[in-house]
């Protein structure tokens, strides 16, 4: 019954646009009467056609002149009725009955009978032919070229302008208006076949204008069929002289498609068809033929255009224009590449020999220096026996010499400049003073420029090199200085120190919110600086867990105990821009090269202040120290494509966090799956860092005896987060043999400690100390509060294993609900410590000036850039994809002027938002470690997510492009290609930014899932006739689509005026909101983006 209801509905709506514009019609040639519109039978009741013959065409321009002077009258009315299918109502008026053009048919229908006036309808008998289109529903749809029976065609009076196409003039002495829109004239005299160029329906005796477009001769009759061709309707039976008439009927394409000019001809007026020539084509209602874009592609009688060529040549052109700025770009970062590789190598070499330089003038002075000692004794030998032979005879002379000279002060011999080079050189071996004899300024070493001063790349690199070389020899000449005074001797400008962080823990607790569960238990200790500090455990220990504590990392989890940070009650999170956390897994961006790792993570979490030159200076140390030289320029690699080694990965995952200058560097597991040169060399990269002050905390598994010599501090755990040990590695196994536990001989201590703690070895001890009270021990050891479930353990002997059984039946005895119901708790103060954590504002005590958004965007964008660049392949494949599937639904889905096109378009929307969507999922998907990891060190979130943004903005303007290339030149729909493409960038924005959400908020598996299906559930639903217009209007599906029906029926004028109004009324589109269908489908975009926004920095990693 809703169906039935809808229906009618609609059928009523076409019916009131035909009635408008059959009353306009009307109206226009009602305007051919005398002053008061009326018309009588005095107009041309001659048989002959009345009139002189000459006067025709006059008479014809003049009723015309009055059919248009009323253009305005209604043009109001008109385009408040169907202004959801008229957007320009003089416009679409004229495109239908402007016949100003070719007059033929006026004149033609004056000279045939000569009663045109009074064979017109009037606005009554329109408003009845018309108000059947929805009278006629149901059942009775099939009878909709039957009136019902009406003053002048009814049982008892039926003549023959009763029959189709035919008209009767009025009765005689009846005057009647034709704006009258209230009483049906009685019009059943001379009855006459309708005039070419009019259609006269049945059941009603008076002539309607066919619209421009429209071919609506004189019928034949069809002797084999017996039917009046073409309008395929019957000559009434018993009426030997009754002949076939004009049209019958003008309504939409499926109802009068023989109405309308057919395909590969053009109707220059509603009487005359041409065939379309060569080298142009006429679509169906065509009143001009056009140009094809080549003449040889259409030959005569063509419907359509073959322009499947032009698409080839468009992706052709476009697959060049991308070929060349892929190569472009990528020749100028190779160029950019070799040329910085070739200074910093220049500046090596310059370094390196000047450290030679200076060895070889030390080497040289210092013989210098032994040979003039020994010529200086020989000549003191040789003087002094001179002296001796004629010391006799100089007496006297001297004597009186001295007499002479007694009153005056002695003379001091000035040095010469060789003199002071030689005691320059005495006094400060490493001075450049010797390098400095040269020819002009004489204050060079003054001038040189400093950090802050340099801005070429060749002065950045030999001033970062220079001082890497100067600080390895003076590491190597003073073992005993601390490398911050190294580099300060090294460089003579000002120290940067690092702001030093002590972490001191008492009775550390970590219980999760809902099951209650302990992590960490009273654990108390100091991390102080400039000390490495290695954790140690066997498996469940909570060593992680204890790292990520002092990270001020951990989340759902209730935090009982004192932190002090230097001696103060105050979070850690205050200070993460100087808090270095290497993770255990190895996140490091797999399609960018070492050295763009590490210089990545310098500028982004360097200080803004530090100068280019320095943060270079630092990216080099780093290298430096973690043996990277040779690897710089390689890629990383990812799980597709091999990179560098495992080991070497590893280093750099490390450096990402070195080269920010922590103050506090805290690792988990950095020496894992290295061999033992690899992790002693990270571990002298470690100890050059504690050297300036950074306090460096650990996890270790299994380290060699080597490594283990190397710590500082020892932290030792037992199962469920007891220490057992916390103090000096040199005093560990002193601790324990005063337990009675003596680690055998050739036996790693650490290996044995963690065997104890895991069970597997029992301690050879006699005092009977088991590895569960060792934990106890060391409380008691230090002096610590012991809980007192450990005092009753101990008093008991036995008691943890009793009290682990008795764990063990309470959680026997939990119900499934009680479990579900603490896991729940445990998310949900997760949650809201990742809210607490990203969103409260938090007070900055690092004392470090980090680079801002827009900067932190502008190199975010960079490295993207560079990503997507070394991507292209996939880029290519994406392409690819659109391309066949425009080749596909051009080709299946053909242009259909009936539903202007809405098949295609469907399956394009629902094509193009799949294949962007699981394009965009790549974006964000693979890059959440990356993002966590950035995001928790300190880098702005909104940098990221823009730059991202940013740059697949190349694919929404580009993949319309490619897309439309092969589907809008093989379905070739009347819209343009400019309209299509706007739509299609709308509608690639708005997908693109779903696709944000669903990799963000989903795992790849289901984002992929729900990426496929959700554009085919919307279409479904938004073109659904049952659906509720707020649902299809919350689907995105239903804008797209809309844009792309309407910008295609706009092409649609004339005689599809009726046909564009009823599909659009169908439908429920307005032709007048296809700017509104672009705003919408932006604004989802925009939405979409803000809502992955909110997600990405609210949702965290489980």
């Amino acid at each position: 019954m809703h169906a039935f209801c809808r229906i009618r509905h609609r059928r009523r709506a076409i019916a009131a646009l035909l009635l408008v514009v059959a009353l306009l019609a009307a109206g226009k040639l009602g305007q051919c009467q005398d002053d008061d519109d009326d018309y009588d039978d005095s107009d041309g009741d001659d048989g002959d056609g009345g009139g002189n013959t000459a006067d025709v065409p006059l008479f014809a321009n003049i009723v015309y002149d009055r059919l248009m002077s009323l253009t305005g009258a209604f043009t109001k009315e008109f385009g408040n009725q169907l202004k959801y299918c008229i957007k320009d109502s003089d416009k679409d008026w004229n495109q239908a009955f402007n016949f100003s053009a070719d007059l033929r048919f006026l004149v033609n229908c004056i000279k045939q009978k000569g009663d045109l006036t009074s064979r017109l309808c009037n606005a009554a008998e329109i408003k009845f032919y018309f108000n059947n289109f929805y009278d006629n529903t149901g059942e009775n749809a099939a009878k909709i070229n039957i009136l019902k029976p009406n003053k002048n065609c009814n049982l008892t009076s039926w003549v023959p302008g009763c029959e189709p196409g035919w008209a009767c003039n009025i009765n005689p002495n009846q005057n009647v208006k034709l704006n009258d829109s209230r009483q049906m004239p009685v019009r059943t005299y001379k009855c006459h076949p309708c005039c070419p160029g009019f259609f006269c329906p049945r059941g009603i005796t008076c002539m309607i204008p066919c619209p421009l477009g429209a071919y609506c001769p004189l019928a034949k009759l069809n002797k084999t069929t017996g039917v009046c061709d073409p309008y395929n309707y019957q000559l009434p039976p018993g009426q030997p002289n009754h002949t076939c008439g004009g049209a019958d009927m003008w309504a939409d394409v499926l109802s009068t498609r023989q109405v309308f000019c057919p395909p590969g001809y053009y109707c220059p007026s509603t009487i005359q068809k041409i065939s379309c020539s060569s080298g142009h084509y006429c679509r169906k209602g065509s009143t001009s033929e056009i140009r094809c874009f080549k003449k040889s592609s259409c030959k005569p009688n063509s419907s359509n255009q073959d322009i499947t060529i032009f698409g080839a040549l468009v992706m052709v052109a476009l697959c060049l224009l991308l070929l060349i700025i892929y190569n472009f770009s990528g020749q100028i970062l190779s160029n950019r590449e070799r040329r910085q590789a070739k200074s910093r190598e220049a500046a090596a070499r310059s370094a390196r020999e000047t450290v030679q330089a200076r060895e070889r003038w030390k080497s040289a002075k210092d013989v210098a220096k032994k040979h003039a000692v020994g010529l200086q004794a020989q000549l003191s030998r040789t003087f002094s026996r001179k002296t001796s032979k004629g010391s006799g005879q100089s007496h006297e002379s001297s004597d009186a010499s001295s007499s002479k000279n007694a009153g005056l002060p002695p003379k001091k011999k000035e040095s010469s400049n060789l003199t002071k080079v030689i005691q320059s050189l005495e006094e400060n071996p490493e001075s450049d003073q010797g390098f400095n004899l040269q020819i002009g300024d004489k204050n060079i070493k003054k001038n040189v420029p400093k950090g802050k001063q340099m801005h070429t790349r060749s002065q950045i690199f030999k001033y970062a090199y220079g001082q890497i070389e100067k600080e390895k020899a003076l590491e190597q000449q003073n073992k005993n200085l601390t490398f911050s005074g190294v580099i300060s001797m090294a460089t003579d400008t000002e120290i940067r120190t690092r702001p030093v962080i002590e972490i001191a823990f008492k009775d550390l607790t970590l219980t999760l919110i809902g099951s209650k569960k302990k992590l960490l238990r009273s654990v108390t200790g100091k991390l102080m600086p400039g000390r490495v500090a290695a954790v140690m455990g066997p498996s469940g220990a909570g060593k992680t867990t204890f790292l990520t504590a002092l990270a001020g990392k951990t989340t759902g989890c209730e935090i009982t105990g004192l932190v002090l940070i230097n001696g103060k009650v105050e979070p850690i999170r205050f200070y993460k821009k100087i808090i270095g956390f290497v993770p255990q897994d190895d996140i490091v961006h797999g399609n960018l090269t070492v050295e763009e790792n590490l210089w990545f993570s310098a500028r982004c979490r360097l200080s803004a202040d530090l100068s280019k030159a320095d943060k270079v200076l630092v990216v080099e140390r780093i290298i430096e120290s973690l043996g990277l030289q040779t690897i710089r320029e390689s890629l990383v690699g990812t799980v597709e494509k091999r990179g560098i080694s495992g080991g070497q990965r590893k280093r750099v995952n490390v450096g990402l966090e070195m080269v920010m200058e922590p103050s506090l560097l805290i690792l988990d597991e950095p020496t894992s799956g290295l061999d033992s040169a690899s992790s002693s060399l990270l571990l002298k990269a470690l100890r050059r860092e504690a050297l300036e002050g950074v306090n460096i905390c650990m996890v270790v598994h299994q380290p060699s005896y080597t490594l283990y010599k190397m710590f500082d501090d020892l932290i030792l755990l037992a199962k469920g987060g007891i220490t057992v040990y916390h103090g000096s590695v040199k005093k560990v196994e002193e601790y324990f043999s005063g337990l009675g536990i003596n680690v055998p001989e050739r036996v790693n201590p650490p290996d044995y400690y963690i065997d104890i703690l895991e069970g597997i070895i029992k301690p050879n001890t006699t005092s009977g100390i088991t590895c569960k009270q060792l934990p106890l021990r060391w409380m008691l050891h230090n002096g610590y509060d012991v809980p007192r479930d450990m005092l009753h353990d101990d008093a008991t002997g036995d008691a943890s294993s009793r009290s682990s059984e008795n764990s063990n039946v309470k959680v026997e005895t939990l119900s499934i609900a009680g479990e579900v119901w603490d896991h729940v708790k445990d998310i949900v103060g997760q949650r809201k410590d990742d809210f607490k954590y990203h969103f409260l504002h938090s007070i900055d005590l690092s004392n470090r000036s980090t680079p801002g958004v827009m900067t932190q965007y502008k190199y975010f964008l960079g490295r993207v850039g560079k990503q997507r660049l070394r991507e292209a392949r996939i880029q290519g494949v994406d392409f690819l994809i659109l391309c066949l599937a425009g080749v596909c639904l051009g080709t299946l889905a053909k242009m259909s002027d009936e539903t202007f096109g809405s098949l295609g378009y469907t399956y394009t929307v629902i094509a193009v938002s799949l294949l962007c969507k699981i394009g965009a999922l790549r974006s964000f998907s693979l890059e959440k470690l990356h993002y966590w990891r950035e995001r928790t060190s300190g880098m702005s979130s909104l940098a990221y997510f823009l730059a991202r943004d940013t740059i697949d903005h190349f694919n929404t303007i580009i993949k319309p492009i490619v897309y439309l290339s092969m589907f809008y030149f093989f379905n070739n729909p009347r819209s343009s290609f400019v309209d299509n493409y706007i739509i299609l960038v709308a509608l690639v924005y708005c997908v693109t930014g779903i696709g944000y959400f669903f990799a963000i908020f989903f795992q790849p598996g289901t984002a992929q899932l729900w990426s496929a299906l959700m554009p085919v559930v919307l279409t479904l639903i938004a073109t659904q006739e049952t659906t509720s217009k707020f649902l299809a209007n919350i689907c995105y599906t239903k804008w797209a689509l809309e844009a792309f029906v309407v910008v295609n029926a706009e092409r649609y004028s004339g005689v599809w005026l009726i046909t564009r109004c009823g599909s659009m009324m169908q439908s429920g589109y307005d032709i007048n909101d296809w700017g509104l269908c672009i705003v919408v489908l932006i604004l989802y975009g925009m939405l979409s983006r803000c809502i992955a926004f909110f997600c990405m920095v609210t949702v965290s990693r489980n």
